[in-house]
């Protein structure tokens, strides 16, 4: 039997430091480059300016973000075969994809009239905003801003909202989602499973055999196979189970009944907050929690090249203590390839927090294979992203000598002063 073990041994090298995280050598940045996410072989690279300190950018690969609170919704959208996709989840607006998983931003302000069924994969929908009702195969759930509803592959579903809801939908592409391994942690940590709820059977549901979706007395299926659809119709509601047992079924949880991994003496790497898991993908989230307290520790996240993975983060709510000028709604996209890390105005509470703990809701996607952008994600783009991390002086600097000059800049690219 062959075994696999890295190229060379542990190694070091000048001014550096056993510790990760903490304990950094005086006036140094530490950036950590990582293999396999946080869970392969790395390095801690100590240096004297912060690793996020460019001052130009050019080509293809940047750091993104967008602020999906300026989308457009998408409603009576026409997809192959003129099937009308109105205002289910297949017309939500397609930000990010690849092989493995879809990234979609959805709004929705009235009861869908056609239910659906994705026949590519599970769906992950997480709530920003907004409550309803959801029907399905299983049953009724209601849903309110913050839930996670995972549904499997192939389950028949609709939704009713009471106020208008706006949901990240992410699709698990031929893949399941799963808990994560939660190793030495016991299977109780983050969150008990026993928290998951699953669809009733209860009178809602049992009032909606006869509801008519529309004025036609008709029901239609919308579903999903190979990116492309397909429109079943019923002279009944095949929403209409009187039972049903297994171990396959919808779940949900609320992202304030994560109870998040923490140590008081060193910054835990992102993937400690891993909460589902995917073919090719991970999902993590990101809840309120102390800062550390040991005087040398890190106190933000660190810089680093996650050279394996692609790292988008969904911003839901709360302050975002490690970006500047992100809002709830948005999306950061750091596809592999460069460092990054805590933008200029947290790199000052480096080691010295002014408050006891962290205030944000966010959820991260961390994609093994690059991710492709829309040109939906392009419109609502933020250009100046990449400018973020220069100082505000440095930035405003740029912006007057552009006024005298008479160079032309994109009038976002002086929004960051």
């Amino acid at each position: 039997m062959s075994t696999t073990k890295p190229l060379g041994d542990r190694r070091s090298e000048g001014l550096t430091q056993r510790q990760a995280h903490a304990d950094l050598p005086d006036n140094t940045y530490e950036r950590e480059m990582g293999r396999k996410g946080f869970f392969g072989q790395s390095t801690h690279m100590y240096h004297q300016h912060p690793p996020t300190g460019w001052i130009d950018w050019k080509g293809p690969l940047r750091p993104r973000a967008f602020n999906c609170n300026h989308l457009q919704p998408s409603e009576n959208l026409t997809g192959n075969d003129d099937i009308v996709l109105d205002n289910s989840p297949f017309a939500a607006c397609l930000l990010l994809h690849n092989k493995e998983t879809q990234v979609h931003f959805w709004s929705i302000e009235r009861a869908m009239t056609k239910i659906c069924r994705n026949a590519d994969g599970d769906w992950l929908l997480f709530i920003h905003q907004g409550i309803g009702q959801l029907y399905c195969d299983y049953g009724h759930m209601s849903l309110e801003k913050g839930d996670y509803i995972v549904l499997p592959k192939g389950t028949l579903w609709r939704l009713s909202p009471d106020s208008e809801m706006k949901i990240l939908c992410i699709e698990a592409t031929e893949a399941r989602y799963e808990l994560p391994d939660k190793g030495i942690l016991g299977p109780h940590a983050i969150f008990d499973p026993a928290l998951l709820e699953t669809p009733q059977i209860n009178e809602a549901f049992k009032k909606q055999y006869t509801a008519l979706l529309t004025k036609d007395p008709l029901y239609q299926v919308i579903v999903k196979r190979n990116n492309e659809y397909s429109q079943i119709t019923y002279p009944f509601n095949p929403l209409d189970a009187v039972g049903w047992h297994g171990d396959l079924m919808p779940t949900k949880i609320n992202i304030k009944q994560i109870r998040p991994v923490m140590s008081h003496r060193y910054h835990l790497p992102p993937s400690v907050h891993s909460t589902f898991v995917a073919s090719g993908f991970v999902v993590c989230t990101f809840v309120p929690r102390p800062f550390e307290t040991d005087e040398d520790a890190l106190k933000i996240p660190f810089f680093h090249n996650n050279d394996d993975y692609d790292e988008v983060i969904f911003y839901h709510e709360g302050d975002f203590f490690s970006r500047d000028h992100i809002e709830p709604g948005m999306i950061t996209f750091h596809p592999a390839g460069f460092s990054h890390g805590p933008h200029p105005k947290a790199l000052k509470n480096m080691l010295k927090q002014t408050k006891t703990g962290t205030s944000e809701y966010a959820v991260m996607i961390d994609s093994r294979f690059p991710l492709k952008t829309t040109q939906a994600a392009s419109a609502v783009e933020d250009i100046a992203y990449v400018r973020s991390w220069q100082n505000p002086g440095e930035e405003k600097k740029k912006c007057l000598n552009s006024m005298i000059t008479g160079a032309q800049l994109h009038p976002f690219e002086c929004a960051w002063h």
